[in-house]
């Protein structure tokens, strides 16, 4: 599955539709954003995502977390958000 990348220019309608796309096939997302302004679009695209995947009567929970990444010769760290449903309640 691949990685979800977001960046300042991101849509966050289209972001989130593709975090819901991935959570309804896979059960299981990762989001990935280089930047504050790629993190407040990411962030944002994951509560929009929150509430279209509502609608199917999925809920989904986040874990933050710091990565470093290789580009262009050069180590950055960037905001990776995993993503998950919440088991179900009994």
């Amino acid at each position: 599955m691949d990685i979800i990348k977001v960046s300042a220019n991101s849509r966050t309608a289209s972001v989130a539709g593709a975090i819901a796309g991935v959570m309804r096939e896979h059960k299981h997302a990762e989001v990935q954003a280089i930047g504050a302004g790629a993190v407040n679009q990411a962030v944002k695209a994951l509560i929009l995502a929150k509430g279209y995947l509502a609608a199917d009567g999925m809920d989904i929970f986040c874990l933050p977390e710091f990565v470093d990444v290789e580009i262009d010769g050069k180590v950055r760290t960037a905001v990776k958000l995993i993503i998950d449903p919440f088991p179900a309640k009994e």
